[in-house]
């Protein structure tokens, strides 16, 4: 299990670094008293599935009860764990006008002015800067910069990749909400009007070689494979993890799970970390059975 501790000067980042390690599936938790962290650890390590991964985030919000970090670092350091410290630190011009634009209250400030307060808390946490393994000056990150430095410090390369989430849809049920491209495959001869595929679904070999059949169900495969291809790098910049591509049909049971399942398989022959899911397959195709069997 690697154990992660996020600490450092007030307004540094921390929080932001905290939401960027969780995106990662790191078990995350933030202002834990520094005393109770390494039994935090052995409930972890003792749960039936436990996480790989874990971040806690501790800082001078504490006051006193801080300087019980040192003593839960030394008993981590005897348990069956990799132990990280990550440190942010900004200059103190940048963490003054951070404090300025959100109009928060720096915790050792008091009743006096920022900077002395970000004086004070240097002063505090120098021991624990100089036990780091990374510190990290955030004066001149963005969120989004922030984040992309601890996915390359954290995230294997493997997983860097955008997830390309593929769902197939009913038009009848409504757009998934979470759509990002969304495709109608309305334009394809619907295969229900065929008594033979009526209540089976694009899952069904026979019912998939009918929909891929058509040229024009190839060519967009192959148009829509080169946009994602295309598009994919540049929502990436925008810290976007993942994609969610729509592909709906009337009743999202033939031709939307058809197209969707033979986009799936060309994404992930082109290597694209990807996904599959037939949101209304099940509705749809117990309808169309009773509805059928009504008669």
């Amino acid at each position: 299990m690697k154990v992660t501790i996020i600490t450092g000067i007030s307004g540094a980042g921390k929080s932001s670094a905290l939401k960027t390690l969780e995106d990662i599936d790191f078990l995350c938790a933030d202002n834990i008293p520094p005393a109770l962290i390494p039994q935090f650890v052995r409930i972890c390590m003792a749960s039936p599935n436990p996480p790989k991964n874990i971040a806690l985030a501790a800082d001078m919000r504490m006051g006193a009860m801080f300087e019980s970090i040192y003593d839960a670092i030394e008993e981590l350091k005897q348990m069956d764990v990799s132990l990280d410290i990550i440190f942010l630190d900004a200059s103190d011009s940048t963490l003054v006008s951070r404090f300025t634009q959100t109009r928060r209250k720096h915790p050792l400030s008091g009743s006096g002015n920022i900077l002395s307060g970000i004086f004070a808390e240097r002063e505090r946490l120098q021991r624990i800067k100089d036990m780091a393994s990374y510190v990290l000056d955030t004066s001149t990150y963005t969120v989004r910069q922030l984040s992309a430095v601890l996915h390359q410090r954290y995230q294997e390369q493997s997983d860097l990749r955008m997830l390309l989430s593929v769902i197939s849809f009913g038009y009848k049920r409504g757009i998934p909400i979470d759509a990002d491209l969304v495709f109608d495959m309305r334009f394809l001869p619907n295969p229900f009007y065929i008594e033979k595929f009526r209540t089976s679904t694009g899952l069904d070999s026979k019912v998939s070689a009918y929909v891929l059949g058509f040229p024009e169900a190839q060519f967009f495969l192959d148009k829509a494979c080169e946009m994602i291809l295309h598009l994919s790098p540049f929502y990436l910049q925008q810290d976007k993890k993942q994609l969610t591509i729509g592909i709906g049909c009337t009743g999202g049971m033939h031709r939307s799970v058809a197209l969707a399942e033979a986009l799936y398989g060309r994404l992930c022959a082109l290597h694209c970390r990807a996904s599959v899911e037939h949101r209304d397959i099940n509705l749809e195709q117990a309808a169309v059975r009773r509805r059928f069997s009504a008669k």
